[in-house]
């Protein structure tokens, strides 16, 4: 079967009218509901009804220009910061309609943080004040406060050790794993419930990978993490569930462990087997 006749076959699957997919028992932390992201006219996410659960790494693959990275947005309503951008549909935090009338962007992104593709570091900043900034930003000024939320931050995202003596240092003075490591233990020093990561990864050598992936498996204990990534071995190494979407639609979503070793899907076969992407 081509890829084309491939494709109308798993559209008529019709995910859009369907309940929120959920391969697991409990309650979700998120839930989208026929969630629809545009950039002017255009849509690129087309009615995806997932739910995430809670304390668990979720990994979101699929080939460029399919979504993920929208859909990730959406998520914190940071898609929504893009000109002519819009959504439609439900994202549930808990049960809330994070879009609901009334609810605040700004606490929506303290409760759902982003970690980006490019370690992004406050070049003036020392390292203390780069993992401290959220933390001042919503008022917190306590020195002892800040003290304990910078050492427990930098500590869960297996930083401390390293720069324990050099907090007055530069953050952009890191290295590039350690950059974006320290761009994690700022998302996480305003205490959020979810994490959201767009392809941490991505510019980062092997052993630098290796230890992002490390400290991902660690916070799941206590965090909900939903990750994009286009590495197919790191969704399998990390992710208790992963969806695939392919052309603003999502197509399969599964345990990790079932989808690559079992998918229901023709077309997800095909590109976690590397015929196509």
């Amino acid at each position: 079967m081509k890829l084309a006749e491939m494709e109308q076959t798993d559209k008529g699957a019709n995910f859009e009218n369907r309940g929120a997919v959920r391969p697991f028992q409990t309650q979700p932390k998120l839930e989208t509901r026929n969630l629809k992201a545009f950039f002017g006219k255009t849509e690129a996410i087309k009615g995806i009804s997932l739910a995430i659960p809670d304390r668990k790494i979720t990994a979101i693959i699929g080939p460029s220009g399919c979504g993920k990275s929208t859909f990730l947005r959406c998520l914190n309503r940071m898609h929504e910061l893009v000109q002519r951008a819009h959504t439609e549909g439900e994202v549930n935090l808990d049960g809330a309609n994070i879009y609901g009338p009334g609810v605040d962007a700004v606490a929506v992104r303290r409760k759902i943080g982003m970690v980006f593709q490019k370690p992004n570091p406050f070049p003036t900043m020392s390292i203390y004040d780069n993992v401290a900034a959220g933390l001042k930003l919503n008022g917190v000024r306590n020195r002892k406060r800040l003290d304990e939320a910078v050492e427990r931050s930098l500590k869960l995202a297996f930083l401390w050790e390293e720069t324990k003596d050099r907090l007055k240092e530069p953050g952009s003075g890191l290295s590039g794993g350690q950059q974006q490591r320290l761009c994690i233990a700022r998302a996480l020093a305003v205490e959020p419930e979810v994490i959201l990561m767009d392809e941490p990864c991505s510019a980062l050598d092997p052993n630098a990978t290796s230890r992002i992936e490390q400290m991902m498996v660690e916070l799941e204990n206590e965090y909900t993490i939903v990750i994009v990534t286009h590495n197919m071995q790191q969704a399998a190494r990390v992710a208790d569930y992963t969806a695939f979407f392919y052309l603003g639609q999502m197509i399969e979503y599964e345990e990790t462990d079932k989808l690559f070793e079992n998918p229901k899907m023709e077309l997800t076969e095909r590109y976690i087997t590397g015929k196509f992407g």
